[in-house]
């Protein structure tokens, strides 16, 4: 195999297919990224962890003798990065691949392709498909509510609905719940309702253009993504996804409006002394129209801090943990947040004026 293809666009497909190269495996195979040549004059690039499998084509190849070969991904990446801008020619000869450009040149051992595995062939019951724009806006919205906790597979994955014109992402790791409804322009003809790992989810909103549609289509077992010259396979995940509708509460005795900014950096200020786990207490004061912050560090200090706001309802004191409580400030967006809060036990739910698609739905912490 021998081809020739700029170092900027290498450089760019080597970056979205090296997501998808295996750190922890076994098996080296997946440590590398297959290259295809074909007389067509189309290079492919793939990579899969057996999970998430992604491939790239490279349109623009000149490609002087077809072939294939396995080469070794994150060091690959790593010399292509480090050329300068000029053409970089890749010539496979047995078990050994020629790397060069201008007057700099390296040599890699390959690995057999014949060992690589199949990239995976999705046939779609239900294909949709999202402008790249609204998909990624939706994801940014609810992917800091995902769960990390690997023993509940269902939980790391954000339940996609999408249904006519709209298009509604949920996630929860059991503590919070973001939940994202966003138009379709034009709509969808097909509905659709299914758990995507949120890490598949991540990584697609982070290589797609904000121009391009996202192909999506669903199979039995699996997932596919295409947009541009790229796509994505994942599994999908199996298993029930909680009944969210019935956290959310129906009314609440107390409702806040506050500027946002302002609420992110008195809580950053405060949140300095909520040191290992200590919660963040919010005291609301109708009368007053007041929020006070406060946190208590019995072996450091403590902090508090006043902001004007405007209150509706009772007087009320409700704790939560402040990271938590910062990622539903900065998904909200809008120059004030709304939070209502039902009582100290009850979750707070965290809504923007600006986005009635976004809902942020946090569980207290139990105050001494």
């Amino acid at each position: 195999m021998k081809f020739s293809v700029s170092r900027g666009e290498l450089v760019d497909a080597l970056g979205v297919v090296g997501r998808g190269l295996s750190s922890r495996s076994t098996l080296p195979i997946l440590s590398g990224i297959l290259m295809s040549a074909d007389s067509s004059g189309e290079v492919t690039l793939q990579a899969t962890d057996l999970e998430v499998s992604i491939k790239e084509t490279l349109s623009l190849a000149g490609v002087e003798r077809p072939g294939a070969a396995v080469l070794p991904g994150k060091l690959l990446g790593d010399i292509v990065r480090s050329l300068p801008e000029a053409a970089v020619t890749i010539d496979v000869d047995g078990e050994m691949a020629a790397i060069t450009c201008l007057q700099s040149s390296f040599a890699l051992r390959v690995l057999p392709h014949e060992d690589f595995p199949k990239f995976p062939h999705v046939e779609s019951e239900t294909m949709v498909s999202l402008p790249a724009g609204t998909a990624k806006e939706t994801i940014k919205h609810v992917s800091k509510a995902v769960s990390r906790d690997e023993t509940r597979p269902v939980l790391t994955g954000i339940l996609v609905t999408v249904e006519g014109p709209q298009i509604k992402m949920v996630a929860t790791d059991s503590y919070r719940l973001a939940v994202k409804e966003s138009e379709i322009e034009g709509g969808c003809a097909e509905k659709l309702e299914v758990v995507i790992p949120a890490k598949v989810l991540e990584e697609v909103a982070r290589v797609s253009g904000g121009n391009e549609d996202i192909s999506l289509g669903v199979a039995e077992n699996q997932i596919v993504f295409s947009f541009g010259r790229t796509v994505f396979v994942t599994r999908r995940i199996d298993g029930a996804f909680p009944n969210y509708r019935q956290l959310i509460p129906k009314e609440s005795e107390t409702k806040v409006s506050v500027a946002r900014e302002e609420l992110i950096a008195a809580v950053k200020r405060v949140s300095l002394l909520a040191q290992h786990n200590t919660p963040l207490r919010i005291t609301v004061r109708a009368e007053d129209q007041t929020v006070s912050l406060s946190a208590t560090s019995h072996e450091v200090g403590d902090a508090s801090e006043d902001l004007m706001a405007t209150v509706e309802g009772k007087d009320v004191e409700i704790a939560f943990n402040h990271v938590f409580l910062l990622d539903g400030l900065a998904a909200a967006g809008g120059e004030t947040v709304d939070i209502d809060i039902v009582s100290p036990l009850k979750p707070g739910v965290i809504t923007s004026p600006r986005d009635d698609g976004f809902l942020y739905l946090l569980m207290p912490v139990r105050l001494n």
